[in-house]
């Protein structure tokens, strides 16, 4: 195994099974054929083709797009069809940066193939000079990935908050870093992937960021969404990422984008091009 495998895995999918998302003469997302179908049932909100599901045109602004929606996704809760729900928003847009044309329940994003867009924080001491990574281990009863391994810090992007005020949020719930130590986290770039999984499409996009970490700080989980961390020497997490499926799937590339940004995987390994642009794909 290698690293180029953890990015395939990553970026896994079939583009004939699904269908354009359509609103307001803009794609924002992916439908599964067999969800689309699902989706037929409720002609007040979504017309459905075998080209597109487009939302109902009547629905012309963000208050009627969410409310619509959110009744469909209600629905689809009570069915058993969307599981875990959050209770958290998330904006549907064509990109990041783009008017947001309604909101969604983050359990839901997949389902609708909607891009979900998120901030990881590397957190790192040196000592001797040498990179260690603090990991997190996710807790056994979580929704998502239980046990699995992964970046100090990690969130959601939701409705109403920028990148910066979320990282120092989720570095506080999730790692008890205080918010003067978390607000020296350094922007350091994004990774893009589209991975299928059963609830559908993850076109996503992480932001990343780097935390260099007094040596004498430990994190400490306050959500209850942790249940440990490990101080790992950075060989270590790269030979874990490198010949194992312990992380969580897109915490590996977040982990490969730290390894070539600081030097680990040099520019003359022969896979060196193929990972760049693996990581934004």
């Amino acid at each position: 195994m290698s690293f180029l495998d953890r990015i395939d895995e990553c970026n896994a999918h079939d583009p004939g099974h699904f269908r354009p998302l359509m609103v307001a003469g803009t794609r924002v997302g992916w439908i599964e054929h067999g969800f689309a179908e699902t989706l037929a049932g409720f002609t007040d909100v979504f017309q459905v083709t075998d080209r597109a599901v487009t939302l109902a045109p009547r629905l012309d602004d963000y208050a009627q797009r969410s409310r619509a929606v959110a009744g469909v996704v209600g629905e689809l809760v009570r069915r058993g069809i969307v599981t875990g729900r959050r209770d958290e928003q998330y904006p549907v847009a064509a990109a990041y940066h783009a008017p947001a044309l309604f909101d969604m329940e983050r359990a839901a994003i997949p389902r609708f193939g909607v891009a979900a867009y998120g901030v990881h924080v590397n957190g790192f001491v040196r000592h001797g000079g040498k990179i260690h990574l603090w990991i997190a281990r996710r807790a056994r009863d979580k929704q998502t990935y239980p046990g699995m391994l992964d970046n100090m810090v990690a969130g959601g992007q939701p409705v109403g908050i920028g990148l910066m005020a979320n990282v120092v949020k989720e570095a506080g719930e999730e790692a008890g870093v205080a918010p003067a130590l978390a607000g020296r986290a350094v922007p350091v770039g994004c990774i893009t992937y589209r991975f299928e999984a059963p609830d559908g499409l993850r076109p996503d996009v992480i932001f990343n960021f780097d935390l260099e970490l007094p040596a004498d700080f430990t994190p400490r989980n306050t959500d209850g969404e942790i249940a440990e961390f490990e101080l790992m020497p950075v060989d270590r997490v790269m030979q874990v990422v490198a010949d194992s499926t312990a992380f969580k799937f897109n915490c590996n590339l977040v982990n490969i984008d730290f390894f070539v940004r600081h030097g680990l995987i040099a520019p003359d390994d022969p896979d060196y091009v193929a990972i760049v642009a693996g990581l934004h794909r």
